[in-house]
């Protein structure tokens, strides 16, 4: 099933697509199956991470993405990232009712995933969901997360462009950007720009720039800030070009590769730290995890120890 499946995938069967990537989501040996059979058709698109805070216009900002990459005739890929199950409509029927005008679109593919309960603004899936994607022979990846805060730095190991939204009038949530998503959006935009306090909101963000000065010249790239106002499509081209230059500084200054090294290194990380978990989980007696718990709540070993004795009694490892 999954061989037939994959050569209606490498085809541009939409409906073949969409089955794979339901089987990655919900099957982790499925998933394990098909990503070494298609892993050889992926390392071609350009994936982009849109993460920002809830209300700052995510999808509305995308769906005007989407247009311009389909106006430059490139295959679309979109992830978007559900905090809730994409079963039972959703955001997909929600909030991002305005990217459906894209979905009979052949060259356009719009997939809705849930964290299940995944705290880094990513579902545990979208890694193989976007070498399916990849491999259906999408030129652009978006990857729209939840949005709900600091844990959206989980992006920076799937995107090669990062982009954060913000919008007037955030106040001290401008703080928590600072904390987090700064370090490693690289390309900022205020959206909803036609607003109050959109210029106090550029001088913040400049502000914030301005003190990592010395890192951005190291890095070599600076990242740009781009207001728009995505209902009326003002600035959309603006961080559409900002994008494609970012693409092409990853490209001439080699930190693609940079990036593709830390993205595989913390995939192996990843997979390694699952396995491992879901062995010990099953080889380790129900009574033997209970009586170590039953010594740490009694101050008789400290959790250290218990470790120590998980993992020496089921793998044979001594930290």
């Amino acid at each position: 099933m999954i061989d037939e499946l994959i050569e209606r995938m490498l085809r541009g069967d939409k409906k073949a697509t969409a089955r794979l990537i339901t089987l990655v989501e919900n099957d982790e040996e499925k998933a394990r199956e098909i990503v070494k059979k298609i892993y050889r058709y992926t390392g071609n698109a350009y994936i982009v991470g849109i993460t920002g805070p809830p209300g700052s216009g995510k999808s509305t900002l995308l769906d005007k993405l989407i247009k311009q990459a389909r106006d430059e005739g490139l295959i679309v890929g979109v992830i978007a990232i559900d905090p809730t199950s994409p079963f039972t409509g959703g955001a997909l029927l929600g909030d991002r009712i305005r990217m459906q005008r894209h979905s009979t679109d052949p060259g356009v593919f719009i997939r809705s995933m849930a964290t299940r309960g995944s705290l880094g603004g990513l579902a545990k899936a979208t890694n193989d969901a976007i070498k399916v994607l990849d491999a259906y022979g999408c030129d652009v990846i978006f990857v729209e997360t939840v949005g709900v805060g600091q844990v959206e730095i989980d992006i920076v190991k799937t995107a090669d462009t990062v982009v954060l939204v913000t919008v007037p009038g955030l106040g001290d949530d401008i703080q928590a950007i600072k904390a987090g998503l700064m370090e490693i959006a690289d390309i900022f935009v205020i959206n909803k720009a036609d607003k109050e306090g959109a210029d106090a909101t550029f001088f913040e963000l400049s502000m914030m720039l301005d003190l990592e000065k010395e890192k951005w010249e190291k890095r070599g790239w600076r990242p740009p800030i781009i207001e728009t106002v995505a209902v009326t499509m003002k600035g959309i081209r603006e961080l559409w070009e900002a994008m494609k230059e970012h693409r092409k500084f990853l490209k001439e200054s080699g930190e693609i590769e940079r990036k593709k090294r830390f993205r595989a290194e913390e995939e192996i990380r990843t997979i390694v730290s699952g396995s491992v978990a879901k062995k010990i989980g099953e080889r380790l007696r129900d009574e033997e995890l209970s009586k170590l718990i039953d010594k740490i709540v009694e101050r008789k070993i400290d959790p250290y120890s218990a470790a120590e004795v998980v993992l020496e009694k089921t793998l044979g490892v001594k930290i």
